[in-house]
């Protein structure tokens, strides 16, 4: 690639990124850019537009391989180009740029990583409708839940941040703040409509 910069085979990007190797993920990142770029110039959009679009398209491909659920069956390129690809003909669907249907192109985009962008997108509308139940929580529930769920704190430590005589009525006080932020999740889900 020029300038020292180290090359990677496909195989050697997924075991870097599982390692957490900051390398790898910036030699991905710049290695299918200017792929989406074209894609997204050519098809009614910018150069911001095509950054954004590829961004997206490596954090679907970087939790994929991240948490261990990523079934490569094509090249990384030809992954990211579908997942790009489906992301940019969507923002102009809701644009309103784009004149068919996104419909028309699934026999293109059979690489699995539709599938794959559908699930990240949902994961990613359950955490932001978690976040907002946490936030309608109060407190001290939502401290003693962050504490120990987002933060990793002991049940000794939230015992004594929050001045409970015991770790047991800790534990007892967060089960029942953890019952309650089910409700309120559970009672927003319900009311969100489906995508």
């Amino acid at each position: 690639m020029g300038k020292g910069l180290p090359s990677f085979s496909d195989d050697e990007l997924v075991a870097g990124i599982r390692r957490g190797d900051e390398r790898a993920l910036a030699h991905l990142y710049r290695l299918h850019l200017p792929m989406v770029t074209h894609l997204v110039t050519q098809n009614s959009g910018t150069e911001d537009e095509a950054k954004d679009i590829y961004q997206e398209g490596v954090m679907v491909f970087y939790e994929k391989v991240r948490d261990g659920s990523l079934e490569l069956s094509c090249q990384i390129k030809t992954y990211l180009y579908a997942v790009c690809r489906r992301l940019w003909l969507k923002r102009l669907a809701e644009k309103g740029r784009y004149g068919g249907r996104l419909d028309d192109y699934k026999p293109y985009l059979e690489t699995g990583a539709e599938a794959d962008l559908a699930e990240a997108e949902e994961r990613d509308r359950r955490f932001a409708l978690m976040s907002e139940a946490l936030l309608h929580l109060g407190e001290p529930c939502r401290s003693l839940l962050e504490g120990f769920y987002l933060l990793d704190k002991s049940m000794q430590q939230l015992t004594a941040e929050h001045g409970y005589t015991n770790a047991d009525n800790a534990k007892n006080q967060k089960y029942k703040c953890l019952v309650r932020l089910k409700k309120l999740f559970f009672a927003q889900y319900k009311e969100e409509p489906l995508p």
